[in-house]
């Protein structure tokens, strides 16, 4: 059976570098306002809200719990949603996920607010982050850390070292910009929020929406070249042995 090859988009550094920085600034700032906005409750930061998690049920605060339980839940839904959407769409996964990423930072606007332990006006922009998790991915095949830094510091502290022994990842370097891309995308949203309240959620949905229309004009005039479709590769974060997935 001949394996297809896969449709990563984008393949190119210079086509996934600027769009990997600009979907980490976003994250950042859709995070700084999330964070502002639902009483200190990260939207993409998913190791501060484990901590707070394990913080409410050693207390027995059972809302709290709840509350930061079930964004962590969401948002690891989304990435399990925007891998299967990936696969499906193959190269168009850029352009698909990023619309469906601009329309769920929208609806948020509009969702109802809920009951404290259940934030239904926060979820769609974390099932909106999670999902960004499986747009892109490095050299080796692993997923970008696009909406939190831990990855990122960790990935280019052990790329240094990597580069001291003779054998860094080809890719290690990205780290610190993705790490800077992100801080200064939640300085933004710090201030966006501070501006303009809830409604700051329009900035990062415009920017997603800019971004989707940018991928599928890059799609649409290079289709299976070099800017859009990689060499045979297994989805984000498989196993290098796994087949290409679209």
């Amino acid at each position: 059976m001949v394996q297809k090859e896969s449709k990563a988009f984008p393949a190119a550094s210079g086509t996934r570098i600027p769009f990997a920085l600009a979907l980490s600034a976003l994250a950042g700032c859709a995070d700084a306002i999330g964070f502002l906005e639902f009483s200190q409750l990260f939207m993409s930061f998913m190791s501060g809200n484990t901590t707070r998690f394990g913080a409410a049920v050693s207390l027995g605060d059972w809302s709290m719990a709840t509350r930061v339980g079930s964004t962590i839940a969401l948002f690891s839904f989304g990435a399990f949603l925007g891998t299967l959407i990936a696969a499906a769409v193959g190269y168009w996964r850029l352009a698909v996920l990023l619309t469906l990423q601009a329309a769920l930072l929208s609806i948020g606007l509009v969702m109802p607010r809920g009951p404290f332990a259940f934030p239904l006006h926060a979820y769609p922009i974390v099932l909106a982050l999670g999902m960004q998790n499986a747009v892109l991915q490095d050299e080796d095949g692993r997923s970008l850390a696009l909406t939190y830094v831990t990855g990122a510091v960790v990935r280019f502290g052990t790329g240094l070292a990597n580069l001291l022994l003779g054998h860094p990842s080809p890719s290690f370097w990205i780290q610190a910009p993705l790490w800077a891309a992100l801080t200064a995308g939640a300085v933004a949203g710090g201030l966006l929020h501070s501006a303009f309240g809830e409604q700051a959620f329009l900035v990062p949905a415009v920017v997603a929406a800019l971004l989707a229309a940018a991928a599928l004009v890059l799609t649409l005039a290079h289709g299976d070249g070099p800017l859009v479709s990689g060499p045979r590769a297994p989805a984000p974060d498989a196993a290098a042995s796994a087949p290409p997935v679209a």
